[in-house]
């Protein structure tokens, strides 16, 4: 969370709930290929370990704010897992917990899928990516 965040309500506004379901998402899967400089490598290098020409898109996102997330100078608790691997598309769950508390604040999902840069069509997931997604399912 940054001091910035806060709308004139005095709680994180909803836009860098948004963004910060992006942070987690990349952090937990890596920058799509191509953005960016080299860093930490990421728990599950699925983003950034797709072909040439491969965009990582998102489809939709549904976010329910359960309570306001207040600002606090530590970072928020963002739990992410992988929900339903479809043949073409998978969805991330998140939880945004307040650091202190540790109460439920946002829950969250993002369809996502795989693109063809020179088309646009949606590329099918291989089975190495399903075997990567699946590593991280909710039991």
């Amino acid at each position: 969370m940054r001091w910035g965040d806060m709308d004139a309500y005095g709680h994180i506004n909803n836009v860098q709930i948004v963004r910060m379901l992006e942070e987690a998402r990349i952090a937990a899967f890596g920058p799509p290929r191509g953005a960016g400089l080299p860093g930490v490598e990421p728990p599950a290098a699925l983003f950034n370990d797709v072909d040439e020409g491969t965009m990582t898109l998102v489809v939709e996102h549904k976010v329910r704010y359960v309570r306001t997330l207040e600002y606090r100078n530590i970072p928020a608790v963002v739990e992410i897992w992988v929900g339903a691997v479809k043949g073409a598309s998978f969805d991330l769950h998140y939880v945004i917990k307040d650091p202190v508390t540790r109460e439920d604040c946002v829950k969250a999902s993002t369809h996502l899928a795989f693109v063809a840069e020179a088309t646009g069509r949606v590329l099918r997931l291989t089975p190495k990516q399903k075997e990567q997604l699946g590593r991280y399912q909710a039991s």
